[in-house]
């Protein structure tokens, strides 16, 4: 297994910078505010030959109350799982009582820890480090997360603990089973359901809007499959962002979306679907996701609750038609077999291959059905159909006077291929392109051989 580096320190001092140098990315949010990242966030990383798994945390706040109080205790989580730890220090604020005290913590571990003095550049190495000496962790090294000055010397150190052997090819994660994005409004429950799927306190659950920042994602195991769930952070819409932080949260909560084969829609039941809930349906869809609706907190709900929430549904979320609604409740735990097996489903119609003589076939029957309508003399011919692209699946139809086909056509296409082929919960794409005449060439020939005769 490769080894596990969990990056841990106050609040401010670059944990979230030296994460994103070392998984060469801008996963971790990176922001001149304390307090930005909350859970710990997990990343590949590799220096030189050497692969490991790097933790960002957030930071140890002296503030014992609220949420502060959850972050040390990811934080603690993270060092308990990691192999070394990193405590990172600020050079230029020098040494606090903050430091002082994680140190204390750290020296307790028999786990291998080090000092990490941050934000160097410009200073003499002796001179930056002097202070540090007292937390009583080994020697301290001088770095620049920013600038990457000192950072290789330093993970060389740390890894040169760890055999060579130890690290393994590993395939890709994201490949060959589904990444699945929690998204919702703030508040209605997407890290109380992750940890309820995982089984564990995996992600910070508080009955706060905004708890969540960072898209923190999960690797899991349900039933012999593998999945990657996205916890994100709640969706607002657009010109209600709030905050510089709360704006670039929401910026990689679309990333997420992006990144992943299937978009869980968590909604409220008690709240019915809000306008909120419309526009982050809209981003998923935008976006050309498969989509499951998941209505939380279905227990709590009433029965006026209920029958509002699903007449909402319809006409609010009828865009989403295609999508299969499952009924949970995240904090008790249930329904969420029913969940994952819708999942399942989308993801399946989301990255479904269909062969060309198939859809050529069911396009043959959807025309035989019903014809495209006449425009004017002349009705659209649909000759055949083949696929082109996955996630979501793009049918494209080739035939003669295309530009023709009305919308109303289209979207009788369709929902014909996706009842043919059971694509149920992914949005599909048809294209129609005009085939080319083979008679045209011909003719023009046959005309200039009768202009050369003449």
């Amino acid at each position: 297994m490769k080894p596990v580096i969990a990056l841990v320190g106050r609040p401010n001092v670059g944990k979230s910078t030296l994460f994103n140098r070392l998984t060469r990315s801008r996963d971790a949010l990176v922001h001149d505010l304390p307090g930005v990242t909350r859970d710990r966030h997990y990343g590949n990383a590799r220096m030189g030959e050497r692969a490991f798994i790097v933790i960002d945390t957030g930071g140890f706040e002296p503030a014992a109350e609220g949420v502060f109080v959850e972050m040390a205790r990811q934080a603690e989580q993270a060092i308990a799982e990691a192999d070394a730890v990193i405590l990172v220090v600020d050079g230029r604020a020098g040494l606090t009582p903050a430091d002082t005290a994680i140190a204390g913590r750290l020296r307790r571990l028999t786990t291998p820890r080090y000092v990490a003095v941050n934000k160097t550049e410009g200073m003499p190495s002796d001179t930056a480090v002097a202070e540090f000496h007292e937390l009583g962790l080994g020697e301290p090294a001088a770095i620049s997360a920013a600038h990457g000055e000192g950072v290789s010397e330093l993970f060389d150190a740390v890894l040169a603990k760890f055999p060579q052997d130890a690290e393994t090819a590993e395939e890709d994660p994201a490949k060959g089973h589904p990444r699945v994005a929690i998204v919702g409004r703030p508040n209605v429950g997407k890290s109380t359901l992750v940890n309820a799927l995982v089984g564990e306190e995996r992600v910070i659950a508080f009955d706060q809007p905004g708890t969540t920042r960072d898209p923190i994602e999960v690797p899991f195991e349900r039933g012999g499959r593998r999945y990657t769930l996205v916890d994100t952070a709640g969706l607002r819409r657009r010109g209600k962002t709030g905050t510089p932080v709360e704006y670039f949260s929401i910026v990689k909560a679309l990333q997420a979306i992006e990144g992943a084969n299937v978009a869980v829609l968590l909604l409220d039941a008690s709240g019915g679907v809000t306008e909120q809930d419309a526009h982050v349906a809209g981003y998923i869809l935008e976006r050309g996701r498969a989509v499951v609706v998941a209505i939380n907190k279905w227990d709590a709900a009433d029965k006026a609750a209920r029958a509002r929430m699903l007449s909402e549904l319809r006409w609010k979320l009828g865009f989403l038609g295609f999508a299969e609604t499952v009924e949970i409740s995240a904090k008790q735990g249930k329904n969420l077999g029913a969940l994952l097996g819708a999942v399942d489903g989308a993801y399946a119609a989301a990255m479904a291959r269909l062969s060309t003589p198939k859809l050529t076939r069911a396009l043959i029957a959807a025309v035989e059905r019903q014809a495209p309508p006449k425009v004017g003399p002349i009705r659209p011919k649909l000759r055949y159909a083949h696929q082109g692209g996955i996630n979501p699946p793009r049918v494209i139809i080739h035939g003669n006077a295309v530009d023709r086909v009305p919308d109303t056509y289209r979207r009788y296409l369709e929902g014909w291929f996706r009842d043919e082929f059971k694509l149920v919960g992914t949005p599909m794409s048809i294209e129609l392109r005009s085939g080319r005449n083979p008679y045209a060439g011909r003719s023009r020939a046959k005309g200039a051989r009768r202009k050369k005769r003449s």
